[in-house]
């Protein structure tokens, strides 16, 4: 088997192993469902991480530990897909369960920005295989959709920062992550315009 594919699979696994660790151990069902929440957000943004530097750390540090991560960057962007869209499926039986709870920790605004986020979502993740990697919005949409997901990490990570300190910790890995590509990016421009 394919190490990208049993990496998807084993994203499966844990996410499934999770939430049934959420529904055996929390005392209502609506606090499994926060608690898978949270959860997947944070397995979603330590995947999204993955895929986001795997392409920088591979140029900065040739090797053959960040050869296999670049090898499985498209893998780790359809588990971060997998691991978003259970997030999203868990808000949706959040918001039906109990709908007063759900509306006091969010707002339409976020409700459309994060639509716009899981539209960016599917679209890379139909078009991360090789058949639609022809289309010709390809390589646009997914740096597109990549910084639209950085930012949205950042701000939903960011606002939770003052109530709790803990969450500055994922706020320095985007920032890490940022400073990764910025760098790549600035060493590549420099060897193309570099006097020969």
């Amino acid at each position: 088997m394919p190490n990208g594919l049993l990496l998807l699979m084993l994203t499966g696994l844990g996410l499934s192993g999770g939430s049934l660790l959420a529904f055996a151990g929390a005392p209502t069902e609506t606090e499994a469902l926060r608690l898978i929440i949270r959860g997947t957000a944070r397995s979603s943004l330590i995947l999204f991480l993955l895929a986001f530097v795997a392409g920088p750390l591979h140029s900065l540090w040739p090797s053959a530990a960040s050869a296999a991560l670049l090898k499985l960057r498209r893998w780790f962007g359809l588990s971060f897909a997998l691991s978003h869209l259970t997030h999203a499926v868990v808000l949706v039986a959040l918001a039906t369960r109990d709908p007063a709870l759900f509306w006091s920790l969010t707002n339409p605004a976020n409700v459309v920005t994060g639509g716009i986020a899981y539209g960016f979502i599917l679209l890379m993740a139909a078009t991360s295989f090789d058949a639609a990697r022809r289309w010709a919005i390809w390589p646009g949409l997914h740096r597109i959709g990549l910084w639209y997901l950085w930012i949205s990490f950042v701000v939903a990570f960011g606002k939770r920062v003052p109530a709790n300190p803990p969450y500055s910790i994922a706020l320095v890995l985007l920032l890490v992550a940022l400073g990764l590509r910025i760098t790549a990016y600035r060493r590549k421009r420099a060897a193309i315009f570099a006097p020969r």
